[in-house]
């Protein structure tokens, strides 16, 4: 979930960007890492081994995976023991093989004995160990509640001791980058070493990131040996693409409609969605930071099923995102375990209507806005403040239910005021991950109110007892089909379909203007914008020949 970023997407002063253009040519000419027009971008016809890209910010955390480095793309300097292919399948990475108990309760992994980390030290079960102990004490967004321990059987052997089963587990075996025991320190997120793809060089805080391929890499060998990282608001990331300075810089969609000359652009299908939580128990009770819990007209499920239905999702693809994306109707559209019964029809506002008739709503006073006794068909919509893309979806969503006789009234805050504001209030939040433990997280009642997981206290006790079941699965395959009757079941579920405690929107394309000469690979379906999803399959990345 996308918390905050650094980087607004709106407008950049011609004065900002003039000075981001310059600090880019610079640092180029000093790294001697520029492609310039005098570059691949000209004609293609001199194969070089080198990159520049902007992607987005730095991490400001660093690039540790015991805090978070990895979970929404490619770790880039450390390995996993599994990962997942081009299709989304899980294949191994450092393993060379696992097994799942009978119970579901034990994972032991086999893992390679030719790794070395990019300092020469070997890579061991040692190293296995202490990285997911590190993880689960480090307090941050990686969660190992589950994990009762792990344990090193021999140096080519880990197991991992659930508290309970976990069909989800082998995601986090997927995302979790392991690190050196023996060079693990305080500095280590700004000075990695690991076993993957890339090494760090050099990282000019603010600036640029350069990382060059790690000879010792045990895997498929990268085409390009050095690739310069350039932080740059999109604008000024356009700016540069425009004048030949990045092979590779992503947008938002208000620029993808552009064109520049010598680039194509690439829009990437993605599960980063955004979407509405609505509050769905009445008000009165609080949180334990004493904030206020319940809304009396989203707690009424008539209302969220019109909300749903009278919301046109292509109009706004169309217009927000200018049809760089796709509609959206649950967490998880388009990914292995999605029910794809729980499309709807979108903008059908004689059933929204009907609904809340049913539901006892009507507009007895004549204002266009319907009432159930006192009560007034009326909430407010909260969205950070910060982001542009967020605020046009919100407006723009609220004039469409408000054709329904519902009243959204849209309001910019931060995200201190939103942690404050989300269990009560409307909230336009975004998610979006490979795993499924992301729509348990979201909608299992036992998470409700767990900071930004259900934060619209959620429950529903058949689609928690599939999610439950789904959880207690040998394997993933073995899930699918209860994460799906959780969404729909033909009765009830957590989509809109259902109990629709979400009105999910969009999921965006991530937008990127590359060299016509880079030839990219097969792109997968993104997670969450964080952490460079693009660079997944970077091991692809070549020259056209």
């Amino acid at each position: 979930m996308e918390r905050a970023s650094r980087y607004s997407r709106g407008g950049v002063r011609e004065w900002a960007i003039a000075l981001s253009m310059l600090l880019v040519a610079v640092l180029l000419a000093s790294s001697s890492a520029g492609c310039g027009k005098k570059g691949a971008t000209s004609t293609g016809a001199e194969k070089r081994d080198e990159l520049v890209v902007s992607l987005g910010g730095e991490r400001e955390e660093g690039y540790d995976p015991t805090t978070g480095w990895g979970r929404y793309g490619s770790p880039l300097f450390q390995s996993t023991l599994l990962t997942r292919n081009d299709d989304l399948e899980i294949v191994n990475d450092l393993a060379t093989s696992y097994e799942v108990s009978a119970d579901g309760l034990t994972y032991k992994v086999k893992i390679r004995d030719d790794v070395k980390f990019s300092d020469g030290q070997p890579l061991t079960a040692d190293d296995v160990v202490y990285t997911f102990e590190t993880a689960a004490k480090s307090g941050s967004v990686v969660d190992l509640t589950i994990l009762d321990k792990v344990q090193k059987e021999d140096d080519g052997t880990v197991t991992f001791k659930l508290k309970e089963p976990m069909s989800t587990f082998v995601n986090i075996l997927a995302t979790m980058g392991i690190v050196p025991k023996h060079a693990h320190g305080d500095d280590y997120a700004y000075n990695p070493i690991g076993s993957g793809p890339y090494k760090l060089v050099q990282w000019d805080r603010g600036q640029q990131m350069i990382v060059e391929a790690n000879p010792l890499y045990y895997g498929k060998k990268p085409y390009f040996k050095r690739i310069t990282f350039v932080f740059l608001e999109e604008d000024a990331a356009f700016a540069a693409a425009q004048a030949g300075e990045v092979d590779m810089a992503s947008v938002p969609h208000t620029l993808a409609t552009n064109s520049i000359a010598g680039m194509r652009l690439i829009n990437v299908k993605s599960v980063d969605n955004r979407g509405i939580c609505l509050p769905c128990v009445p008000a009165g009770s609080s949180d334990e930071q004493g904030n206020p819990v319940g809304n009396d007209v989203t707690s009424d499920v008539s209302i969220r099923k019109a909300i749903n239905l009278a919301v046109d999702r292509k109009a706004l693809v169309d217009g927000v995102l200018k049809g760089y994306g796709t509609p959206a109707y649950t967490v998880c559209d388009g990914l292995p375990w999605w029910n794809p019964e729980t499309v709807i029809k979108d903008a059908d506002l004689e059933s929204a209507k009907k609904i809340l008739e049913e539901g006892g709503w009507k507009d007895d006073d004549g204002d266009g806005m319907v009432e159930k006794g006192q009560l007034k068909a009326s909430f407010t919509l909260v969205y950070p403040s910060t982001d542009q893309t967020r605020q046009s979806l919100a407006m723009a969503a609220a004039d469409m239910v408000r054709k329904a006789g519902i009243e959204m009234k849209v309001e910019g805050k931060s995200w201190d005021d939103i942690e404050r504001l989300m269990h009560s209030n409307a909230v336009l939040f975004g998610w979006g991950s490979h795993s499924p433990l992301e729509m348990y997280n979201i909608y299992h009642g036992k998470y409700r109110g767990n900071e930004f997981y259900n934060a619209n206290y959620y429950q529903n006790t058949r689609v928690d007892a599939y999610m439950d079941e789904a959880m207690a699965a040998k394997s993933e395959e073995e899930a699918m089909e209860c994460w799906k009757k959780a969404q729909w079941d033909g009765e009830t579920g957590l989509s809109a379909r259902g109990d629709a405690p979400w009105a999910w929107l969009v999921n965006l394309d991530h937008c990127y203007f590359v060299n016509e000469q880079l030839d990219t690979g097969k792109n997968r379906i993104e997670p969450h914008g964080h952490g460079w999803p693009i660079t997944a399959n970077i091991l692809d990345w070549r020259w056209k020949d």
